[in-house]
């Protein structure tokens, strides 16, 4: 599944204290680097978003519940692999119209789609000229992204995209994506890739890597890779190892190559999926990562469940503490994007000009924006 695609089709009361943190800034409702009342430092983290589509409407949606900050896609013309530094600039520009900030973008190349439907395979399938070929086109988006001002770019190195097995049922009808590996039943026993070990899969990331880092230092643009949704057994599924479905594999991802402006776009909910506890281990990996500044982007996400057997859920109810993965984010200085991700689905029309419209998951990605700015902008009101 494409998670782009899997994302459109499918209010905390509580106040924190932060620990070495400080009190939750908004873009309009206070000036960056205003002291907090408590005299710590500013509390530096943005409402964020990345659902679709890149539109002025969809825009002026962001700036209506508050989402200050963006990651966007280009409308990239005749087919290129890449978008000008024209096309870029009309996308900052329409973010900056509605009091966005366009903080990272979505490229056309390395998104998260099964590889049997993956229009662009040959980074991940290794496939030689043409694998040259886009990662040259990766490389110049880079390069377009820097001369447009645009700070970074998130990829992933998938050939399953999002795996899912029967939704569950979640609170008020709405649905619930869920992943039970005992009940996963591939529609082929193998991808058009055949069967890709740890140690083929890892060649082909170090090869983008090798070819990208340089770029990415050159450029000065981070680039922010995602995790794999969600960790296979050795050889499991459609004979595909997840080498990045471990938090001991992004490790390794993160330090080939290591640079300042290569990381992660952290996928909270992706790395719980990953972990035998997430309940109790996901703090420590927030840690690990954010202090070593290699968390560039977060997807702040809940799930009910473990590796191999989860339900993702409404951010309120799950099995994490988001109060506390919060103070923990804060806690390591992290200071981008926190933005909801595959909110829960359900069947409950907008009405637009006076017919009900089927926007997927407006309301439930509504509910997300208001409970991530609340603890926002109720840190450290307390003492």
């Amino acid at each position: 599944m494409d998670r782009r695609n899997f994302m459109l089709a499918a209010g905390a009361g509580a106040s924190l204290t932060l620990a070495g943190g400080a009190q939750a800034v908004s873009a309009r409702s206070a000036k960056p680097g205003a002291p907090a009342a408590s005299g710590r430092k500013p509390y530096l983290m943005k409402l964020g978003c990345q659902s679709m589509p890149s539109s002025e409407a969809h825009f002026a949606d962001f700036a209506r519940f508050g989402v200050t900050n963006i990651c966007a896609r280009a409308a990239v013309a005749d087919g290129r692999l890449y978008p000008t530094v024209d096309e870029l600039s009309r996308l900052r520009d329409m973010a900056q119209r509605h009091g966005l900030s366009l903080d990272m973008l979505e490229p056309d190349l390395l998104v998260s789609t099964h590889i049997d439907r993956e229009k662009h395979p040959a980074i991940m399938l290794g496939d030689g000229a043409e694998r040259d070929r886009d990662i040259e086109a990766f490389a110049t988006t880079l390069r377009n992204c820097a001369a447009a001002g645009i700070p970074a770019v998130k990829y992933n190195m998938s050939l399953l995209g999002v795996l899912r097995t029967a939704p569950a049922e979640g609170r008020g009808g709405s649905h619930y994506f869920a992943w039970d590996l005992s009940k996963a039943k591939p529609a082929t026993p193998l991808t058009r890739a055949g069967v890709v070990d740890a140690d083929l899969f890892w060649e082909r990331i170090t090869y983008f890597l090798d070819r990208i880092v340089p770029v990415a230092n050159e450029t000065k643009v981070r680039i922010a890779c995602h995790p794999q949704d969600p960790g296979t057994p050795p050889g499991g599924y459609q004979g595909v190892t997840n080498v990045l479905g471990t938090v001991e594999g992004l490790k390794r991802l993160v330090q080939i190559n290591e640079s300042p402006y290569h990381g992660l776009n952290f996928c909270q909910g992706s790395v719980c999926e990953n972990l035998t506890d997430p309940a109790n281990q996901i703090f420590d990996v927030i840690r690990w990562f954010g202090s070593r500044k290699k968390i560039f982007n977060v997807h702040f996400r809940n799930i009910q469940g473990h590796r191999d057997r989860f339900n993702e859920s409404f951010p309120d109810e799950g099995d994490i503490d988001m109060v506390r993965a919060l103070q923990t984010y804060a806690e390591v200085g992290y200071d981008g994007m926190i933005m909801p991700d595959h909110v829960p689905g359900m069947d409950d029309p907008q009405v637009v000009d006076g017919k009900p419209v089927w926007t997927p998951r407006a309301e439930n990605f509504a509910f997300c924006y208001g409970y991530i700015r609340g603890l926002l902008q109720s840190a450290q009101r307390l003492t």
